[in-house]
């Protein structure tokens, strides 16, 4: 299977410039693409000092959604956002005033690889981080997802000496251009060895404790032979989103998606929750044992797949409720059945293995039961708005998307936003703005009218109190459910 590489370089032009980012990419365009890749055949796409985050992230989600093993090569520097202190990855125009506006967050890294499979996904860093971002990473190290094997380092600011060398990332192509690509953790290390010096007082990243394990006879990233662990089936990469876009049956001259529209935030609802120990124990919730197979999957949206990388729902509201209905807590998990249901993963093992091995082979109802039923488990353990609640209804609301049921998908985010703000979260909390932000998307993705004006007032409701990082996202509800209506 071929495999994808993202070579991504930036860092703001001018005296903000910490690290000469884009001096690496000719020595890595030197490197054989199926060398870079560590496969027979591999697509590159190379971006160096790019502008605009949401360009980065339309890049990124298409390279995400390839099937096969993805090498990101990320060389750049690293500050937090004036309002949330967050690292954000600085773009060409960014500034210290404009972080939050002109720079790549992290987390929609981080977002965009949660959903490959274990040991199909490599990131190879080579970053700089000015004084407050340093601190920051000795309190909060990075975090690419469980799935995704990290190497390089991040360096300390260099003071007034102007900016720095990207000697790691250097290294490592040059390394590469003998036409051999060792395992990744042997590669980092040979690099680091040659480097040692100047990495002395640097944050080391690697080797990763994540299972590295590919499918049967297409093994990842030093996977060993067959070892069996799958993802979900993701969209053709040739087609991502690139913006809300205009809802079915509504004409969108000029619109917003036509003037840069935004693509989603992608942030993190939070750290990867344990799954609960009524699920630990074998217990799946009240419900038949039995799950139902469809004939067929879905087909699954490109633009949504590749545009909404993301979480899960909450328990689906029932016909009547609104998106703004509270997550349903009805009581503790049922008692232990004899054994998991057909598709439910064995106590202990990973749930999301399982889901993903479902929705990869089109089972989508079965993968949506397996949730459903974790959900309903941390709702009894831990209340409908703890985080492990609420990772298990972002998952279903992904999972509506990966379905094809883009009507459901809107639903279960609004009501995931809902539940976080009758929480107290704040309307600009990264999981708020990332649940409103990828509800919006969804209701652009309703083909059927009735639905989309039956959904729409609550979006716009929504909106008014989470308007997002994007100007005009408000503005685009309105304009569409006038459209809407008029149909």
């Amino acid at each position: 299977m071929p495999g994808t590489v993202l070579l991504l370089a930036a860092a703001p032009l001018g005296r903000g410039r910490l690290v000469d980012a884009a001096s690496v990419l000719p020595v890595l365009a030197a490197v054989a693409p199926a060398v870079l890749s560590g496969t027979d055949t591999a697509n590159v796409v190379e971006l160096a000092d790019p502008v605009d985050p949401q360009g980065v992230l339309t890049r990124l989600r298409a390279a995400a959604a390839a099937p096969g093993p993805l090498t990101v090569y990320l060389t750049g520097q690293l500050h937090l956002d004036r309002r949330q202190r967050l690292p954000h990855l600085a773009l060409a125009r960014t500034t210290p005033a404009t972080v939050r506006y002109t720079a790549l967050p992290w987390h929609w890294i981080r977002e965009e690889l949660r959903l490959r499979p274990p040991g199909r996904t490599a990131l190879l860093l080579d970053l700089h981080a000015d004084p407050e971002a340093w601190r920051h990473l000795h309190e909060q190290p990075l975090d690419a997802g469980r799935t995704a094997a990290v190497y390089g380092r991040v360096a300390p600011p260099r003071g007034r000496r102007g900016p720095a060398e990207p000697t790691y990332m250097k290294t490592v192509a040059t390394l590469l251009r003998s036409g051999h690509r060792p395992p990744l953790d042997e590669l980092h290390h040979q690099a680091l060895a040659r480097i040692a010096e100047e990495t002395a007082v640097d944050i080391l990243l690697g080797p990763p404790q994540v299972a590295a394990y590919a499918g049967p006879g297409d093994h990842g990233f030093g996977a060993p032979q067959g070892a069996a662990v799958a993802g979900p089936g993701r969209a053709d990469p040739a087609a991502p989103s690139g913006g809300f876009g205009p809802v079915a049956g509504v004409e969108h001259p000029g619109g917003y998606a036509e003037t840069g529209g935004y693509a989603g935030t992608g942030a993190i609802p939070g750290q990867r929750v344990d799954v609960p120990d009524a699920v630990r124990a074998g217990a799946f919730g009240p419900g038949s044992a039995e799950v139902v197979r469809p004939a067929s999957g879905a087909a699954v949206d490109a633009g949504g797949a590749a545009g909404d990388a993301g979480v899960a729902e909450p328990a689906e509201p029932g016909a009547g409720e609104g998106p703004g209905d509270r997550v349903r807590a009805e009581g503790s998990a049922a008692p232990l059945p004899p054994a998991p249901a057909a598709g439910l993963p064995e106590a202990g093992g990973d749930p999301h293995v399982a889901i993903s091995d479902a929705v990869r082979d089109g089972r989508h109802e079965e993968a949506d039961a397996i949730a459903a039923r974790l959900q309903e488990a941390a709702v009894g353990e831990h209340g409908p708005a703890s985080e492990d609640a609420l990772h298990w209804a972002e998952v279903r609301a992904d999972l509506a998307m990966f379905a094809g049921d883009a009507g459901r998908s809107c639903r279960g985010w609004m009501t995931v936003a809902e539940t976080r703000l009758a929480a107290g979260q704040a309307p600009d909390a990264p999981a708020v703005e990332a649940a409103v932000d990828r509800a919006h998307h969804q209701w652009t993705r309703v083909d059927d009218p009735a639905r989309a004006r039956e959904l729409g007032p609550a979006l716009a409701e929504l909106r008014s109190r989470v308007p997002g990082r994007r100007q005009g996202a408000l503005e685009d509800v309105q304009r569409q459910l006038r459209g809407l209506q008029r149909t």
